[in-house]
């Protein structure tokens, strides 16, 4: 067991209730609460401890573990004058998604108030906490990380702290889903427009796992030309992309299909192959983003 024994979870969300049930059956002594009543019966069957209040919760435990919705969420909750006053020289691990700016000023208002304070990001679902397929990201002082790994340990999978910049973790989770979300909205597009000709999302669904499978290479080799500067089109020119695109739009909109999100990534392109940029690949969007908006 953990040197700290015990644990406050604030949000009983999915989520919440996962990282509640990972430290119970990591014998933790955990006090739970929410900010609306009856997500805890299964959690105290198992022999949480239920509290009447956040401040009740908080005192309850030198570590606390939020996890709700978002910042604003949070902070209706942290900051109530009650509460704060409570958690004055306790640990709060923020495991709530939102921006990189977002965290930074949570943190300045914790130091301002006497509490510390480590950011953090989960980057797999609910049904994976306590195993090792779970995947967190920390961010904020190292000692202070250090001192409670061994609790956030007991959630199972990989822990990467990702140094002191507290909104780091965020930058992460914001950075990576994009990519997910993004995808997401790609493949709920891809259906559209294969039902539409006549193709059932399960005909469809081995093909487009073979597409998933060609991109983490992909990935790898794509952050050297981003980190390098190289953007090399040799084998897939931005032309070459911008054509395909062109395609995905012109069979969407036969169907009456919006194809605005890729209207926007061909506007990108074309905008690339403006600057002059036409035999270098297609990342180098990534570049002209950038350039934008540092600009702004």
């Amino acid at each position: 067991m953990p040197a700290s024994s015990a644990v406050t979870v604030l949000g009983l969300g999915p989520m919440g209730r996962a990282l509640a049930g990972a430290f119970l059956a990591g014998g933790l002594r955990t006090t739970v609460w929410n900010r609306t009543p009856g997500r805890d019966g299964e959690l105290l069957g198992r022999g949480a401890i239920g509290a009447l209040s956040a401040a009740e919760a908080v005192g309850a435990s030198e570590l606390v573990v939020v996890c709700v919705v978002n910042y604003d969420a949070a902070d209706a909750v942290l900051r109530q004058d009650a509460v704060t006053g409570a958690l004055k020289g306790r640990t709060v691990v923020n495991l709530t998604a939102d921006t990189p700016a977002r965290a930074r000023d949570t943190a300045a208002w914790a130091d301002a108030h006497g509490i510390r304070y480590l950011d953090g990001a989960i980057m797999t679902p609910a049904t994976t906490i306590g195993t090792s397929d779970a995947v967190f990201l920390h961010s904020g002082p190292e000692d202070l990380y250090r001192e409670h790994r061994p609790v956030l340990d007991v959630l199972g999978g990989t822990h990467t702290h990702l140094g002191g910049d507290i909104g780091r973790a965020a930058a992460y989770d914001v950075a990576l889903l994009d990519i997910f979300w993004t995808a997401m909205s790609g493949y709920a597009h891809a259906l559209a427009v294969a039902r539409a000709e006549g193709i059932t999302a399960r005909e469809l669904a081995p093909f487009a796992q073979g597409i998933g499978a060609i991109l983490p290479p992909l990935f790898e080799e794509l952050a050297g030309d981003v980190d390098d500067g190289t953007y090399s089109g040799e084998l897939n020119p931005i032309t070459s992309a911008v054509s395909s695109m062109a395609h995905i739009v012109q069979a969407s909109e036969s169907h009456g299909i919006d194809a605005g999100v890729m209207r926007a990534a061909e506007g990108q392109a074309r905008r690339v192959i403006g600057l002059g940029h036409g035999t270098d690949g297609f990342i180098r969007v990534a570049e002209l983003l950038g350039r934008r908006s540092q600009a702004g």
